[in-house]
């Protein structure tokens, strides 16, 4: 089993900054992705970005060059600094993780309201 708690989610003005964080905590040597996924009202949960135990990245077309996914491996944290935060990102975001013996794992979620 892991367990994820995120952090980090607030109101911020369109053009602001927020950094989100996700403690990993549990059977975590098993982890081979984790990352950052959104869902904003009526919309399906959507790919922001990801983190591989390589430390290679993927990042949702919407937040390329915009967004940048980091992990701290010595404290077990995945991070999502989140700048030039636009109106259409607005929405909940949800920590991801991936075992190498199958299966995923999602944290609560932490919600994110960027106004105009």
């Amino acid at each position: 089993q892991v367990h994820l708690v995120e952090s980090g989610g607030g109101l911020v003005q369109a053009g602001g900054s927020l950094t989100l964080s996700c403690t990993a905590s549990g059977n975590i040597a098993n982890i081979i992705v984790m990352g950052w996924y959104r869902q904003a009202p009526g919309k399906q949960r959507e790919l922001v970005a990801a983190i591989g135990s390589d430390s290679t990245t993927n990042y949702g077309d919407s937040v390329k060059g915009r967004f940048t996914i980091s992990t701290d491996k010595a404290t077990n944290m995945v991070y999502l600094q989140m700048d030039n935060l636009q109106t259409e990102d607005t929405g909940e975001y949800f920590c991801h993780a991936v075992p190498w013996n199958g299966g995923n794992y999602w944290g609560q979620g932490t919600q994110v309201t960027v106004s105009s």
